[in-house]
């Protein structure tokens, strides 16, 4: 494997553990996904697998080389995107875009290609040469190409779609793959558990600091066994029904309630469904197949019932 963490914790002054024997690997032309609630301990190691902060004890290689040891190589081997905006004052996209692969090593030439590239990919064009304020969107897209336009063996990104449009956060993961079929690992911190299931290779899911499942999308999900996956738009301004008894596990995110439902329920859920929508409580329902929010909500849940769950949005 190019990235292993073998049991590393991270405890802060204070007694703070952030991080609680956690163990992964990530090899080369993988998308690996990093999931987990606010505050679960994904940025804090991240910042240590890029060399920015020391673990308590465990071992961090890239390799086969111990960054925890030799943390420059780990600032060579990758290249990150920030959860927070990067600073481009005084640069259009396209100069910031170049610069960071220059920086990185990059040739020239080839950077410039590859920056115009990008631009193009991800439908910046009518911002590449503006030396203005950017919006959130289009700020963080711009971020994603200054990791991208030079990409290290590993690339890393936390929450890159935050504030990305629909439409340019499909052309996102498109690039997304790129580069990991052109042989980077890639290593995608997020909460939006319905992006990640159509990206990633493989993730794990971390809580209160540790990882409380791993493995491919269909693995987890084959672990929920016959489980159905029930979803409400509920209409705007309407609250959230009185729950029937055979809902499991429900969770709300604005107008979206979601729960599981035992095959032998099938037929009573779908009455009780349709009568939320004649009632105009509801616009629309869905009953399928678990997926891996179920899987997300089932893991976290089942280590602090206290979370207020983030879920992605609906594109």
């Amino acid at each position: 494997m190019l990235l292993d963490v073998d049991r590393v914790t991270k405890v802060y002054r204070g007694g703070v553990k952030a991080n609680d024997e956690i163990t992964l690997s990530i090899d080369a032309g993988e998308v690996f996904g990093l999931l987990g609630p606010n505050g679960a301990g994904k940025t804090t190691l991240i910042a240590q697998i890029i060399g920015l902060a020391a673990p308590t004890s465990g071992t961090i290689t890239i390799g086969g080389v111990d960054v925890v040891l030799r943390p420059n190589v780990a600032r060579e081997a990758c290249s990150y995107q920030p959860q927070s905006s990067v600073p481009i004052d005084g640069l259009t996209p396209l100069q910031a875009i170049e610069l960071a692969g220059r920086i990185r090593g990059g040739d020239k030439t080839r950077v410039r290609a590859r920056a115009r590239e990008l631009v193009e990919a991800l439908d910046l064009t009518e911002w590449q040469s503006k030396a203005a304020t950017l919006s959130g969107g289009v700020s963080r897209l711009v971020a994603f190409c200054m990791a991208a336009v030079q990409p290290g063996r590993i690339v890393i990104l936390d929450e890159p779609t935050n504030d990305v449009d629909p439409l340019r956060r499909k052309l996102m993961w498109q690039q997304v793959r790129v580069l990991a079929d052109a042989g980077s690992a890639v290593l995608l911190v997020t909460h939006n558990v319905l992006e990640a299931e159509r990206c990633v290779d493989r993730l794990a899911i971390i809580d209160g600091g540790r990882v409380v499942g791993a493995g491919t999308p269909a693995s987890l999900k084959g672990d929920l066994g016959s489980w159905l996956h029930l979803e409400l738009f509920l209409e705007p301004g309407v609250d959230a029904p009185v729950l029937p008894p055979f809902m499991e596990r429900p969770t709300t995110n604005g107008r979206r309630l979601i729960g599981e439902v035992s095959p032998s329920s099938v037929d009573e859920a779908v009455r009780w469904a349709t009568r939320m929508r004649e009632e105009g409580a509801a616009e629309e329902f869905s009953l399928g197949p678990a997926t891996l929010e179920d899987v997300y909500v089932r893991h976290v849940k089942s280590t602090n019932g206290s979370h207020d769950h983030e879920m992605a949005e609906v594109s």
